[in-house]
């Protein structure tokens, strides 16, 4: 989908940088293989954007302009729609084990606008610094995401996990991911990377963690998500 919005918007200036957040490279590689992008597609294992950026969930997106400067922060940003996910939507939650039919029933209550996003999109592409998505620094600023002292920190005890992690100590990465869970609470990137290690199909409940998809996404209502887009 986002090679597409490239095929269509590279023309006229845009260029699409796609960055998996994936502390297992591996996890990403299929997919990055599969799309055959002609843009950037870059893999991001210790979460440097997550940090950076703001982002806390995925797809995110963030805009930059020709002169380096980030005109919309990071926001929920789907491409188009995706076959995959709206097949589950129809599936019937009969045939289902139990947890896994919760899962997705509470995933169909998700709500994106991709159609939003996409014309934004478009119009900052013909329109740039004039369009009426674009801001200025100071509204990003203000749309952006606080960094207090529990997020940076919970980005340092996830980035000190995934290195353990990588060097193959998994078991001591799991306090340190506990804590960037517990200090970022609504950082889902955090939290499904760790889950995906202990139960990759349903990200459900484990001795590893307090936590687990189903459960906190109970706690926040579906529909909260992806927050909805502001133009």
């Amino acid at each position: 989908m986002w090679q597409e919005l490239r095929t269509e918007l590279h023309p006229k200036g845009v260029e699409i940088v796609t960055i998996a957040l994936d502390v297992d490279a591996e996890a990403a590689r299929p997919f990055i293989e599969a799309a055959n992008a002609e843009h950037p597609s870059l893999i991001d294992q210790a979460h440097i954007v997550d940090a950076l950026f703001g982002i806390v969930n995925v797809p995110n997106g963030v805009w930059i302009d020709e002169d380096g400067m980030i005109v919309r922060p990071a926001e929920a940003a789907h491409p188009g729609r995706n076959p995959l996910t709206d097949s589950f939507r129809t599936m019937d939650l009969s045939t289902l084990e139990p947890e896994i039919a919760n899962v997705l029933r509470e995933a169909r209550k998700i709500q994106t606008d991709p159609d939003a996003y996409v014309a934004m999109l478009r119009d900052w592409a013909e329109r740039g610094s004039d369009s009426p998505y674009a801001h200025s620094p100071d509204d990003v600023v203000q749309r952006s995401r606080m960094r207090d002292l529990d997020t940076a920190t919970a980005a340092a005890q996830f980035e000190l996990g995934q290195h353990l992690h990588r060097n193959g100590d998994h078991d001591a990465a799991v306090p340190h991911w506990c804590e960037a869970h517990r200090l970022d609470r609504e950082n889902w990137t955090y939290k499904r990377n760790a889950w995906n290690f202990e139960d990759p199909v349903r990200q459900g409940h484990t001795d590893a963690y307090d936590s687990s998809w189903y459960e906190d996404i109970l706690e926040i209502g579906a529909e909260n998500y992806y927050p909805a887009i502001t133009p």
